[in-house]
């Protein structure tokens, strides 16, 4: 059975939901989770050679704090359930490769998601972040509606 879940969240209803049915999931089996944020780059490559280094760190630093809110909700559900926890904060404009990267990494058998989180035309020509996983992922994945 399943011995580490990556949980990953963006915030969204949808990934704290799934992140709300993913720790009593994995207490039932005795398993441990990651939290994981993915937060955007943002600033494209050219710029950040134009950039004051200070406006740089800064903007990473607002990013870091908004990923930290969103895993502290997985470390606060973790802690009451009981569960063994760990948190990653990664930075990709490609979440779906650092999901699968952290996985991978971390040792995790099977990742938890949530079934989308964009919506209309953006999830159309972007598409899906949970849909890419599950074309890349060789790690089962488990997609909570």
């Amino acid at each position: 059975m399943f011995r580490h879940i990556l949980l990953p969240t963006a915030g969204s209803e949808l990934s704290v939901a799934a992140v709300q049915q993913g720790i009593p999931f994995a207490k039932s089996i005795g398993a441990k989770v990651t939290g994981l944020c993915v937060m955007p780059m943002q600033i494209p490559f050219s710029y950040q050679k134009r950039m004051p280094k200070e406006a740089l760190e800064e903007s990473y630093q607002k990013l870091k704090k908004i990923a930290e809110t969103y895993l502290s909700l997985v470390a606060k559900a973790a802690v009451e359930a009981g569960v063994a926890y760990d948190l990653v904060c990664e930075n990709s404009d490609f979440p779906y490769e650092a999901i699968i990267r952290v996985a991978e990494e971390k040792g995790c058998d099977l990742i938890m998601m949530a079934s989308h989180g964009r919506r209309g035309v953006k999830a159309f020509l972007i598409g899906s972040e949970t849909q890419k996983v599950l074309t890349h992922s060789k790690i089962p994945v488990l997609v909570v509606r």
